[in-house]
């Protein structure tokens, strides 16, 4: 039986040889699938910023700081009103505790929208609460992780996720 690559293996084929070998129409596609990351802590948002490059993932990360600014974003109103709607993000990187709208409210207006509702969402909190990754997985979430203390612990986890959710993972069609 043949040895399946372990992450650190993958990531390293993927920043090394994947993206070269890409034709660059493919290139280009899997650039262009964006991030929102939806984080109110500024040492929080750095640390997954910078775990994301470190990664070697190009892609552009949004950042809405309170629940409301990413449904703006998703919908394409207030701030975002003149944006292309069809710019859907690739993942949902969602804190729960969030100023003016919840990670849980977020979550629930998302799965409620069908412009949203398949659109993968990662709970990446520092809740260590059983109720909160029950209640995240009831309102459809598609991964609940929590957030490491120690920064090459987080930087690990959220590099790791980018990859997959990114590069890897197929999204529905729509």
């Amino acid at each position: 039986m043949a040895r399946r690559p372990d992450v650190a293996n993958l990531t390293s084929w993927i920043s090394t040889g994947f993206a070269r070998g890409l034709a660059a129409s493919q290139e280009a596609a899997i650039r262009e699938k964006i991030i929102l990351l939806v984080e109110d802590d500024s040492s929080d948002e750095e640390f997954t910023l910078r775990a994301l490059r470190k990664a070697n993932l190009a892609n552009e990360v949004i950042v809405a700081r309170d629940g409301g600014e990413a449904i703006d974003f998703l919908f394409c109103t207030g701030r975002y009103a003149g944006r292309d709607a069809a710019q859907i993000p690739a993942v949902v990187m969602l804190d729960l505790k969030l100023p003016k709208l919840s990670g849980f409210d977020v979550l629930k207006l998302m799965r409620a929208d069908p412009r949203t509702k398949a659109v993968p969402v990662v709970v990446l909190t520092s809740s260590s609460e059983d109720e909160d990754m029950l209640r995240s997985y009831e309102l459809g979430a598609n991964s609940y992780v929590r957030k490491p203390v120690e920064f090459s612990a987080f930087a690990k986890a959220v590099g790791q996720l980018g990859i997959y959710w990114v590069l890897l993972n197929q999204n529905a069609p729509g």
